[in-house]
C-alpha cells in the first residue's frame, strides 16, 4: 500500500494487515493486533516517531495534537481505529 492507495477502497482489515506487515518486518516478531508493544517492551519512543511518520504516509492523514496520544499506538487495533477515524474526519 502507498499513499496513491485509493483512500475508498482502504478498509480496516487492509489497514491492520499493513500496520501488521510493517510491524513484523521492523521488528522481526509476529505482532498480534492486541498486543501493547509499548508494555511488552517491543517499541521504544524513537521507533514510536517512525511508526507515526509511517502511518501518516502510507495512509496520506496527519496525526497532530491530542492524536499523538500514546493509548493511539498502542496495538495495532488502536492504530486502526486512528487511521479509520483520520480518514472520516478529513473525509468530511
Amino acid at each position: 500500500m502507498s499513499s496513491s492507495t485509493d483512500r475508498q477502497l482502504l478498509t480496516g482489515e487492509a489497514i491492520r494487515s499493513q500496520l501488521t506487515e510493517f510491524l513484523n518486518r521492523q521488528t522481526k516478531r509476529e505482532v498480534a493486533p492486541d498486543l501493547d508493544m509499548f508494555a511488552s517492551g517491543l517499541v521504544s519512543s524513537l521507533f514510536a516517531l517512525e511508526l507515526v511518520v509511517h502511518i501518516e504516509s502510507t495512509f496520506g492523514i496527519t496525526i497532530a495534537g491530542p492524536d499523538l496520544r500514546l493509548d493511539n499506538f498502542r496495538t495495532v487495533d488502536a492504530m486502526t481505529a486512528l487511521v479509520l477515524r483520520l480518514r472520516e474526519e478529513s473525509d468530511e
